[in-house]
């Protein structure tokens, strides 16, 4: 009897999160579209497929789910970097560590261009004036997070030989910049030759010595 109550009060918790994430992420999708002023809690409603008086169960107002919605995307942004990064644990202590470096580089470059990403900051920077602490925590769950993990990836090169001793952050911080810094001037540039040099220019920089 204990056990079933339990999981009839699980069901109910799993429900009631479904449908709140459900109306963050249309929420997210309708401000992406048509931007914080011109969406309107109804519409988040509609998008949803629940009623308006719903939305306000579970975010306060218009904008709790403009914060709530940014951030959650953020949130999944976020975990997409740091679990292409984690391919680099699969780098063995005497293998190269140029092939891993450029499979993450590609892939984590594509997903900073995706349209959830563009959105996220596109969405964080417009309404900075009404949401002072927006781009700080978007940083914090998006570009910092995948910073620390990458880190933490290379801290581990380093410690087998694969990379020189280094400063694990601030190597991470440097391949980060390599990676995403061409795109302000070359917008347009083909992602896997922006990834193939950061790779080439990191390791100059940071790749073990040889005998």
């Amino acid at each position: 009897m204990g056990s079933e109550v339990s999981t009839g009060n699980g069901s109910k918790a799993r429900g009631r999160d479904d449908r709140r994430q459900a109306i963050l992420d249309s929420a997210f999708a309708l401000f992406a579209r048509r931007g914080y002023a011109q969406t309107c809690v109804q519409e988040v409603a509609q998008e949803a497929g629940v009623a308006k008086p719903t939305v306000y169960n579970h975010l306060h107002d218009k904008e709790s789910l403009y914060r709530e919605a940014v951030e959650s995307a953020a949130d999944r942004v976020g975990a997409r970097g740091v679990a292409i990064v984690e391919q680099l644990r699969e780098v063995a202590a005497d293998g190269d560590p140029r092939a891993a470096l450029g499979v993450a580089t590609r892939e984590l470059l594509r997903a900073c261009r995706d349209e959830d990403a563009r959105a996220v900051w596109r969405l964080a920077s417009a309404e900075s004036g009404q949401f002072p602490g927006m781009a700080a925590s978007v940083r914090e769950r998006t570009a910092l997070r995948i910073r620390s993990a990458l880190a933490d990836r290379l801290a581990r090169l380093a410690l087998v030989g694969r990379l020189r001793p280094c400063d694990p952050e601030l190597a991470a911080e440097h391949l980060l910049v390599l990676l995403t810094g061409p795109l302000e001037y070359r917008p347009d540039a083909d992602p896997d030759a922006i990834a193939d040099a950061a790779v080439e220019v990191f390791l100059r920089a940071y790749g073990a010595d040889r005998a």
